[in-house]
């Protein structure tokens, strides 16, 4: 074929795409899936408009969870993001779904997770997708500037390597604790169970002194899930916070699907208080639990309040704390609800809501922390 006919027939190509592109209601035809690397994917949004940011229609290589980050860890995105995606089975594109804010800082280990770190939305378990499209409107129109360094993540769970030695004392098992709990230890699938790549793991984990308040999460995006695919959200929301976002591990110590299983999250033992990034301000003598879904639109169902409730008596238990009580901490940081110092009485089971500004964990999750107090208290007490 010559060059005159090959540049012919790619035209029509061409044309044919960006007329069944019209009657999906976009405007640009969808790049080739070359374009874009593979693994954990970072595409730059772009924009004339200070307060608009956006990403052509475009199809990729698979990825089954997105988020969308920007430069500066500490800035708000005083806006809305909402993506639209293509299904990789049935080539269908779902409507546009707007994606939960919440910056989160980690706050947390080395100064050179701090430096890496990048601000971003919660992340949307999207299923199997080969295409993708995103736009980003500042809160007040052209009134409303957005952050520098806005770009998609597109996160492939598939794409990991082989499970590797995790750093000392990640083990899933009982180990040995210098005072009992007075709850029994819930089961827990270790790491493995879902495959972390350890060596994306660059430093060891960070302690602190024990663990006075349990902040319950929910992960937003979808309740569209079965439970074995369980392993594989929670390895895209490990590469999401450790790829996309800068920091150095998985944000919560614990997770929880909708069938009730537990899975340990950040390494360094699940007996040990170890230092994460679950609410900041207050992520030191913390932890966190995280469940998978949106509890803004789910109902908690009896296995994931018995969860809930079974990793904060036994986590709380281990330090003496009653888990129906309350404590005094102090803020370590402005982080938009309290001031740097600012004493804050928290309950011992608390909603991530309760120290930061976010409405995680959602409206009924968190509705329902009174009842997972009272299973709570009723473990430790036998």
């Amino acid at each position: 074929m010559t060059p005159h006919l090959r540049f012919r027939r790619t035209a029509r190509i061409v044309a044919a795409t960006a007329v069944t592109l019209a009657t999906l209601g976009l405007t640009s035809p969808v790049a080739p899936a070359a374009q874009i690397p593979a693994g954990v994917r970072s595409i730059a949004l772009h924009g004339a408009d200070p307060a608009q940011r956006a990403l052509s229609a475009r199809s990729t290589t698979p990825f089954s969870m997105l988020g969308v980050t920007w430069a500066d860890p500490r800035a708000e995105l005083g806006g809305t993001a909402q993506v639209r995606t293509r299904d990789s089975v049935t080539g269908v594109w779902s409507g546009w779904r707007e994606l939960e804010l919440d910056m989160r800082t980690p706050e947390v280990g080395t100064a050179a997770e701090t430096g890496r770190a990048r601000a971003g939305t919660q992340p949307l378990w999207t299923g199997p997708s080969d295409g993708v499209q995103v736009r980003v409107t500042g809160q007040h129109g052209k009134l409303s500037k957005l952050p520098a360094g806005l770009r998609v993540e597109l996160v492939d769970p598939e794409a990991v390597a082989d499970s590797a030695t995790p750093f000392a004392a990640t083990s899933a098992t009982t180990t040995a604790t210098a005072t009992a709990s007075t709850a029994p230890q819930p089961a827990v699938i270790p790491r493995s169970g879902w495959n972390a790549d350890e060596s994306l793991v660059k430093d060891p984990p960070t302690y602190t002194t024990d663990t006075k308040v349990v902040f319950a999460h929910h992960t937003a995006g979808t309740n569209d899930y079965t439970c074995d695919q369980s392993p594989a959200i929670i390895r895209a929301i490990f590469l999401y916070h450790v790829q996309s976002q800068g920091w150095n591990d998985i944000g919560y110590q614990f997770l929880v699907d909708k069938c009730g299983t537990v899975f340990e999250g950040r390494a360094g033992g699940i007996d040990k208080p170890v230092l994460g990034a679950q609410t900041y301000g207050f992520n030191t003598d913390t932890t966190g639990v995280a469940v998978l879904g949106n509890y803004n639109d789910a109902i908690s169902s009896q296995p994931v309040l018995d969860a809930v409730a079974g990793v904060a008596a036994w986590k709380l238990g281990l330090y003496g704390y009653d888990a129906a009580g309350t404590v005094v901490l102090a803020a370590a940081a402005d982080n938009g609800k309290y001031t740097k110092g600012q004493k804050v009485t928290l309950n011992r089971i608390s909603g991530h809501r309760d120290g930061y500004p976010t409405e995680c964990p959602g409206n009924h999750l968190y509705a329902d922390l009174s009842v997972i107090r009272t299973l709570a208290s009723a473990a430790q007490t036998g």
